[in-house]
This record gives structure tokens, sequence and C-alpha cells, in this order.
């Protein structure tokens, strides 16, 4: 059965990588990692505030920082000035040891949302001998006079200043909140991006009301975050250069499966992992050549994009017809309630 699969023009042994979070601190979890089956790890964030040495409080990281309980959690302990002016120096450092350690590819990923001194740091990542880079832009546009256009242009602005300073490749890892997502998506793409990772998940506050406090309120993604990612990459299957990854939500080996047939060339997995334990990397892969096998596929490339809005025979299952139907069906079943 083969598994293999093109991913920022790396050939993968299979289609998951590890996304960012707490396991790629440690060597021994990214050999561990790589010997359950992972085909590739992208580093925890550097962040564009680390770089900048400000001394931020709490509620700053997660305002800027959060996008998922894997991320945000190796943030949230208490940082000493020193260390946190160390931060950038020991990731660079962290590169070079991932890469004496594994033969996978080691992806570092840049969290930011300005173009700017910051970026001399993607030039280190390549030097440190990391394979690619994961561009995280987290942006909460909350500035009422900011319009879309100055908010899209942000993200082009930073991708073009890492293509601009690094060889290797780039990823671009965005969140869905756009009024034409397939517009920026092109436009990335025109851009030079190598990779595009859907989607980010933003940190969502909650409130204590008896404190009266703003708290984090950071949750493992639900197997429904799947459908969000799944939905954009059957659309923009065949219409990019770039080639597309699909985070949150990816637990199990149909979820695996359901991406690849809508068009993704990998699928990040991090909640699943941290529920589970890295094991279930090897299980889940498992289960795929299982279904593949029962299903008479050989190879995932036989697979990937047989399900997009490109060569589904109801095009409209991804847009706002199959909305109408969806409700109508739903009315009917729940007895008009």
């Amino acid at each position: 059965m083969d598994l293999t699969t093109t991913y920022l023009g790396f050939e993968l042994k299979n289609p998951i990588i590890v996304s960012a979070s707490p396991l790629s601190r440690d060597v021994s979890n990214v050999r561990a990692l790589e010997d359950a089956g992972a085909a590739a790890v992208v580093m925890y964030s550097l962040f564009e505030e680390q770089i900048r040495h400000e001394t931020h409080e709490l509620d700053h990281y997660l305002s800027y920082g959060m996008e998922s309980f894997a991320e945000g959690s190796t943030f949230l302990p208490d940082m000493d000035v020193d260390a946190y002016h160390r931060g950038p120096i020991d990731y660079l450092d962290h590169i070079a040891r991932l890469k004496d350690a594994v033969d996978i590819p080691v992806i570092a990923s840049l969290n930011g949302t300005t173009s700017g001194g910051w970026i001399e740091y993607a030039r280190g990542m390549e030097a440190a001998g990391a394979d690619a880079i994961e561009l995280n832009v987290y942006h909460v546009a909350t500035d009422p006079l900011e319009p879309g256009s100055v908010v899209e242009h942000r993200y082009l602005d930073v991708l073009t200043e890492i293509k601009r300073n690094v060889r290797i490749p780039v990823a671009i890892k965005v969140g869905p909140f756009f009024s034409s997502f397939a517009h920026l998506a092109r436009r990335l793409d025109g851009a030079g991006m190598d990779g595009l990772v859907m989607f980010n998940r933003f940190y969502q506050p909650d409130i204590d009301l008896e404190n009266l406090t703003v708290v984090p309120n950071i949750q493992l993604s639900p197997p429904s975050a799947l459908k969000l990612p799944l939905r954009w990459i059957a659309i923009l299957y065949g219409q990019l250069q770039a080639e597309m990854a699909a985070t949150s939500g990816v637990h199990q080996a149909e979820d695996v499966i359901k991406m690849m047939m809508v068009g993704a060339n990998a699928v990040m997995m991090c909640s699943a992992l941290l529920r589970n334990g890295i094991g279930h990397i090897w299980q889940v892969l498992g289960e795929v050549e299982a279904w593949m096998e029962a299903h008479e596929y050989v190879s995932i490339q036989e697979m990937r994009g047989s399900m997009s809005q490109q060569t589904c025979s109801d095009p409209s299952a991804f847009e706002r017809e199959n909305y109408m139907q969806a409700l109508n069906t739903y009315a009917i079943e729940g007895g008009g309630r």
C-alpha cells in the first residue's frame, strides 16, 4: 500500500504531519513521533513578540499568541525576562538538535503579524537547518477603522518578506475569517507560498463571573472542527499551485482519508496525540491502510481529489444550495421544530 504524498516539495512517507505543539520541545518526543510513523513535524512557534524582546503580561500572549491548546499551553507558565530573551536563540539551537536526531523534515514555525526586523530569524531558521518554515499569521482585526483590504495586505506583506529572505519552502497558516477566502488564497499563491495550512484556531476568552476577569478558555480541537478545512480544501483543489494541508479536527483514520479525497496533500495532527499518545499515529496509519485495501485503493495519489468540488458529481454540495437542503432536511427529520 503506497501512502506517500508530497508537501512543500518533499516526498513524505505518509500524509500525517505533527502540528506545532509542546511535543516538539523534547528531542526524545520527536524521535518517538518519527518511530510512530509521523512523516514530518512542525516545531512549536517562535513568536514575533519574543523576538522583539517585549516583556508583555500574560494577557498579551493570550490575545496574540494562542491558536490552540497545543500551542498555547507552552506559553502559559511564568516567563522571567532572562528566559524570555533567550527564547529565539534557544529555538534556533533546538532546530539543529532536532535535525541531528531525526530524518523526517523539521518545519520551523514563525508566529507573527507584521513584517520587520524579526524576519531575520527566518534566515536563522534556514541556517540552523530547518527544512521549511510555517508562517503562522495570527491577527485579530479589532480596529473598526482597518478595512479588509488592509488585513489581507498584512498577510501578503509578511509572506512576501519571508519569501524574499529564505530559499527553503514557506507555508502560511491562516484563519478562515475573510470575506473572500478563495480570492485571498489565490493572492497568497501568486505571492509565492509553497503551502497553505487551513485553518488557524483563534483563541476565544471567557469571563470569570466571580472575579470579573477575562480568563483563558483553551480547548483541544473537537472532531467537528474537521468540516471547515474539508470544505475549503475541496473548493480550492486544482486552483492553486501551492500544496494544501489540513489542520484542526483530524483525529481518526477516516479524517485522514476524507482530507485526501477532497484534495489535501497532508494532514496535521496534534489534539489527538495529546489525548491518545504518540502511538496513535501508528494506529491511524494502520486503519488507513486497512480501509484502502478494503476499498481497492493502491495509493494515496489514486484517491486524492476524488471528492473535491472539481470532481464531485454535485459541486453545489460545497456551496449554498446544499446549505438550504440541509436545513430543510433537518426540519423534516426533527418534526418541524
